[in-house]
This record gives structure tokens, C-alpha cells and sequence, in this order.
């Protein structure tokens, strides 16, 4: 299988990034490629080289890059206007398509980031509880806020409840506002919330953690417990909802929050995302009904955009379809399944875990049930393997293969003989170290 190569204008870029880029990137790759375009399930970058993208934007991009109807709904709105601040048709069909299809969504108000969704999520806990703390799990991802950044990937995880920063410039006093319990522990989890239960403002945790899905019975309890003490439950659904079922985990799961916070999918490829939950929780956006002292604030210029709007309302429509999600997860598990064979093959201790829709490889042996058994994992063999993927025309995150409608049998036959070639070269090098 033939490596990639790269031209001299694409070298011009990536210079121009370091001159102007902190680290050479937007933050969240390596600026060692730079993406031309995406059509279905597969990208170019500037040197014309091609990749099976198991990227996907970081996981919007459910239904493939440049699908036509989306392009057509967003081309038909662009010329009636770009954004308003105002109320529109589009934003307003989609909290209603939002509110038919999830089931906690009594209300919705947007926002444009997963990152804004999760902290207004955790301050409408605090205005509804008029407590202080949010319990999150350890190795969960809620965006980029203060508070989200708590315990996401310590190096040296300290012990529960104690939250450690993941990141400078975080004030000491967050540190004092959350809690930390480990994921699929039941028992761990149940004993912090009766201990703190007269503090805690809500519990947030992603119903399917990063490539951990969780353990039978863990969110059944979680929802158990948060009930039995009137603390509103966050599911963080930014990368789950209309991923692993229209409705979300919480339908995926057969479990209801009080309150969740969607993205990704519902902007089809542009910047939104919403907060959605139960009515008397969502009353605190709206001042008229509670008042001066209970009200939380909450303004975005692009709150709501009727073109990220109307790409989402195509790419929502496109999942509805019988027969997406049959095809979605055919694939994932096709892919899942070769995979692990390769890997087993291979003599690579690894587990292959997550869900077919987005799933990744941990170099270790074992169960994986929470981030400290993924911090278990040989963090340099999943360098080596993305990079070697890379140079094969496999695109991904360090840590996730999403995978889209769009991907087909040329896409996983591409797969099977990048994963096959990386694999042994894989073997060589540890052979050689």
C-alpha cells in the first residue's frame, strides 16, 4: 500500500500555520495535514492525497461530507439570509424535531458550542437546585469550560472526589466545586452522592464515555440514585445524541435524564448545539416565569443560526430514513470485528471497545470500564499505529473511529488492508525495540 506524499504548496501552508498558529494548529490536530475537501466518506488534503475519514469533523459529519441534500438546505437558506439573532423558521423546526425526538427534550435553547451546551447545563443544575457542585466522572469529556476541565485525562489521577486540572489558568476555587467518581462503579458513585447530596447541584456524565460504553445496570442506578435525591442528571449526548439512536443514548440505553445537551450531528457540519431537558428545569431560561432571582442569562449572537439549523433539520431527516442506523452500525461492527482479528493476529495485546458507530483500539489487556483502565494502555503503540494508518489513507482522532452512513465497501476494504499492512509493520517495530 502506497504512503502518502506531500507538494511543496501544501509544505507552504503548514509553514504559514507555524508563523501565525499557536503549535501550528486550530488546537485540536497536529498541523502535519491540511484537509482540501470531504465528500462522503473520504477527505483530500492539499497534496491531493486521499483518506478514508474516520474523523468525520470530530464526529458531525453523520451522514458524510457534501451530502446533497444538506448542501441543497444550506444553499436554499444562504440566500435568504445568514443569521439573524432573532427567532427563525429553521431554528424553530429544529427544537421541534429535537423535542419529538428525545426523549428527556420537554424544552431546547441553543448555543453554538458542546463546550457552551455543557456549562450552561451544569449552571441550570445550580439555578435549579441552588446548590454549588457538580459530580462529574473522571476521564469525562464536557467541553472546555473550568469546570469540564476537572479530572478530564489527569497523568497521575489522585483519589476520589478530589478533582485535579487538566489545564493552566484554571482558578483554585473550581477545584472546590466538583466532584469526581469513577465511571461504571455503582458503589463509589452511590456512596459520594449520599454523602454530598445536600451539595450537589447535578450529576453530568456521557451516557457512553469517551469509547467506554457503560456497564449493564451503571446508568440504571445512576438515574436510581440521582432521583431518589432530587439532583437533576446531565447526559452529555454533544457526541451521542442521533449517533447511536435517533433518539440518542438515552433511547440507545433505555434511560431518561433530567436534563442533556446535544451537538455535532443536529449543526450537520455547522456550530450549534443545544441544551434540552424537562420544562420545569428549562423555565429558568424564560424570566417570566421564574423571576429575577432564578433566572440564568443566556445570549448568543449565532444562537439558534438558521443555516446551521437547516443543515442539521437534512442531516436529521437523512437518519430518519429506515434502514441508517441498521447501516451504521452493520459497518462498525464489520469494521469492529476485522479489526480485533487483525490485532489477535498480530500476537497485539489489545482490546478493541466502544459502540459501532465510534469505537477505538486500547494497547492493553484486560476489561476497559473506566479512563484508568484506558491510562493502562501503551499510549506510544497508539502513536506509532495513527501514524502508520496516516501514511496508509486512514484519517482519525488519536482516539476514535467514527463512522458514518456514507462509509461503504470500498471504505472498509481500505481498512482492512491499512490496518493489515500497519499492523505488521506494527510487530516489526516492537520486534526491533
Amino acid at each position: 500500500m502506497a504512503t502518502q506524499t506531500h507538494t511543496e504548496a501544501e509544505h507552504e501552508l503548514i509553514e504559514a500555520a507555524k508563523r501565525v498558529l499557536p503549535a501550528a494548529s486550530f488546537g485540536n490536530m497536529a498541523g502535519d495535514v491540511v484537509i482540501r475537501e470531504g465528500r462522503g466518506g473520504r477527505v483530500w488534503d492539499e497534496s491531493g492525497n486521499e483518506y478514508v475519514d474516520f474523523l468525520l469533523g470530530s464526529g458531525p459529519m453523520l451522514v458524510g461530507h457534501a451530502h446533497p441534500e444538506v448542501t441543497a438546505a444550506v444553499q436554499d437558506q444562504l440566500v435568504h439570509g445568514t443569521t439573524f439573532f432573532a427567532n427563525n423558521r429553521q431554528g424553530i423546526a429544529l427544537a421541534e424535531a429535537i423535542v419529538d425526538a428525545v426523549p428527556c427534550a420537554e424544552k431546547v435553547r441553543f448555543v453554538s458550542s458542546g463546550s457552551e451546551a455543557d456549562a450552561y447545563a451544569m449552571r441550570l443544575a445550580r439555578a435549579f437546585r441552588k446548590r454549588d457542585k457538580i459530580l462529574k466522572f473522571e476521564g469525562g469529556y464536557h467541553g472546555m469550560s473550568d469546570y469540564s476541565l476537572m479530572s478530564l485525562a489527569p497523568k497521575r489521577p489522585g483519589n476520589f472526589p478530589r478533582a485535579l486540572p487538566d489545564s493552566a489558568g484554571i482558578p483554585q476555587s473550581v477545584r472546590d466545586e466538583m466532584l469526581i467518581a469513577p465511571f461504571n462503579d455503582v458503589e463509589t458513585v452511590a456512596s459520594l452522592i449520599r454523602e454530598h447530596k445536600d451539595e450537589l447541584a447535578g450529576v453530568i456524565v456521557e451516557p457512553f464515555q469517551r469509547i467506554i460504553p457503560p456497564a449493564p445496570g451503571f446508568l440504571q442506578a445512576l438515574r436510581k440514585l440521582t432521583a431518589e435525591h432530587g439532583i437533576p442528571l446531565i447526559f452529555d449526548e454533544v457526541v451521542t445524541g442521533f449517533r447511536l439512536a435517533y433518539g440518542g443514548a438515552q433511547e440507545y440505553y433505555g434511560v431518561t435524564p433530567d436534563i442533556c445537551t446535544l451537538g455535532k450531528v443536529i449543526g450537520g457540519g455547522f456550530p450549534l448545539a443545544a441544551i434540552a431537558g424537562r420544562d420545569d428545569i428549562m423555565s429558568h431560561f424564560d424570566r417570566a416565569v421564574v423571576g429575577d432571582e432564578g433566572f440564568l442569562v443566556q445570549i448568543g449572537t449565532l444562537s439558534g443560526n438558521p443555516v446551521a439549523s437547516a443543515a442539521g433539520l437534512a442531516s436529521m431527516a437523512i437518519l430518519k430514513r429506515p434502514g441508517a442506523y441498521e447501516r451504521i452500525f452493520a459497518t462498525g461492527r464489520e469494521l469492529m470485528g476485522t479489526l480485533s482479528e487483525l490485532l489477535k493476529r498480530g500476537g497485539i495485546p489489545a482490546v478493541v471497545t466502544g459502540e459501532p458507530p465510534l469505537f477505538d483500539v486500547v494497547f492493553a489487556s484486560g476489561e476497559i470500564r473506566n479512563y484508568r483502565d484506558v491510562l493502562r494502555g501503551d499510549a506510544e503503540m497508539m502513536r506509532q499505529l495513527n501514524r502508520l494508518l496516516r501514511e496508509r489513507g486512514i484519517l482519525k482522532g488519536e482516539s476514535k473511529y467514527y463512522i458514518s452512513l456514507a462509509h461503504d465497501t470500498a471504505d472498509i476494504r481500505h481498512a482492512h488492508d491499512a490496518w493489515e499492512s500497519a499492523i505488521k509493520e506494527l510487530v516489526k517495530l516492537r520486534k526491533a525495540a
